[in-house]
Order: C-alpha cells, then structure tokens, then sequence
C-alpha cells in the first residue's frame, strides 16, 4: 500500500470515528430519559415494594417470592431496553458492513473513489441511524409508559 492510500484510509477511518461518535452523543440525548426511568424510577419502585416483603409474620419462602414479583417490572423493563438496543446496533452494524463490503469489491476494481464512496455509504448509514433513534425512544417511552 503507498502512503497515499495509507493516509486517505487514516483519514477515513477518522471521520468514521467521528461519525460513530455522532451517534453515540445522539443515542444518549434520546435515550437518557428512558435510561433514567429505569435506572431510578423503577428502581425506586423495586426497592419500596422489596421492602414491603420483609414482615417478621412471612416464613422465607413467602419473602423470596414477594421480593421476586417485585423485581418483575424492574426486569422486564430492562430487558426490552436492552432488546432494542441490540436491534438498533445490529442494524447499524449491518449497513455498515454493506458499506465495508462495497468497498472491498470497488478496491478490488482498482476505483479511484472507492474510499470516499465508503465512507459517504457509511455516513449515510450513521446519519440514517440517528433519524431512526426517536422513533425508538418514543416507542419506549410508550412501552414504559413514560410521559415526557
């Protein structure tokens, strides 16, 4: 590889950073408010209902039982959160291996704009990624029932 290439694929890989980081802060602007209704919230919930359960009059069995009916909400919730996220980051992660795999077979062709068709593809991806996000943050803000 000349340094040409080498520096034009530095450069790209740069901006792709960047880009990725780009969604990253968005993801956090959107998802921030549903983060926090689970992490606090729910919590919160979890934890007064938990310690309802502990009453001298309940054998252990009655206890552990209230304490993991109580931990049910809490639980789901997060797995739904954690469930969407793996979807929107497998998404993400697949068109930009279609990005990665257009670039390969334009290299292959000896392209001269086979970098920068790579990452416009890529920044397409990302930037088609973050339209995505709050239509993901309200569907859980309603699964949630959180209202802004």
């Amino acid at each position: 590889m000349d340094h040409l290439a080498a520096a034009e694929e530095q450069i790209a890989s740069q901006k792709l950073k960047q880009k990725l980081n780009e969604v990253n802060v968005a993801a956090q602007t959107h998802l921030a408010p549903i983060q926090d209704h689970v992490n606090f919230t729910l919590q919160k919930a979890y934890f007064k209902c938990a310690y309802e359960c502990f009453d001298r009059s309940r054998k252990q069995e009655e206890i552990t039982n209230c304490v993991e009916s109580c931990s049910i909400p809490l639980s789901n919730a997060q797995q739904r959160f954690d469930n969407e996220m793996a979807k929107f980051q497998e998404r993400l992660n697949r068109s930009l291996m279609v990005c990665q795999d257009k670039y390969g077979a334009d290299k292959l062709q000896k392209k001269s704009s086979a970098m920068n068709d790579m990452v416009s593809c890529a920044d397409q991806s990302i930037q088609d990624s973050i339209k995505l996000l709050p239509h993901l943050a309200g569907n859980l803000k309603a699964s949630f029932s959180i209202n802004d």
